[in-house]
């Protein structure tokens, strides 16, 4: 039993020529909201092309979600639409190793996800790529209101720094 949230196993040996549709039910973008700490999850499904390349398979396509979250600066729900190219390649899990060691790949290089027997877990890959694309400091158009309200106006006459800026004006 797979424990993840959009989990959908795909078997290498049956990978067909035909892109492979994937579409969160309603209980799983509830599930990813929760994991990825946002206000909602409303749509998230992937079209991606599977190609074999012995036991390795390259995946590449499109990762379209609506997700609703929160603004980095008012705190106010901020829905957001996630369009999205995705790349990357399942490898069997014995290509890695017995060590873990980090590899820092080159900006053209896949990132490698891997696997053990002959399945890998498609919706899983999606979901973590949902998760990188997600910008952690979003604002909505509430955000410059509430910078002038507290002091993060980007004048440097004012905000928390202001009276460190006289301090040191100060001392000169």
């Amino acid at each position: 039993m797979n424990s993840n949230e959009f989990s959908r196993m795909i078997d290498r040996r049956a990978i067909g020529p035909e892109a492979v549709s994937i579409e969160a039910s309603l209980d799983e973008c509830a599930a990813l909201a929760r994991r990825f700490e946002l206000v909602a999850v409303d749509a998230l499904s992937a079209q991606v092309q599977l190609i074999a390349e012995g036991a390795e398979v390259a995946a590449s396509g499109t990762l379209r979600a609506a997700i609703v979250q929160t603004c980095a600066i008012s705190g106010e729900p901020l829905p957001v639409a996630v369009d999205e190219p995705i790349a990357f390649r399942f490898v069997p899990q014995r290509a890695f190793g017995d060590n873990d060691i980090e590899v820092e790949l080159e900006e053209a290089e896949l990132d490698e996800i891997d696997y053990a027997g002959t399945t890998f877990d498609l919706g899983e890959a999606v979901a973590q790529s949902l998760a990188l694309a997600i910008d952690p400091y979003a604002t909505g158009p509430e955000a410059d209101q509430v910078r002038e309200k507290i002091g993060l106006s980007g004048d440097p006459s004012s905000g928390p720094f202001a009276a460190l800026a006289a301090l040191k004006k100060d001392q000169l």
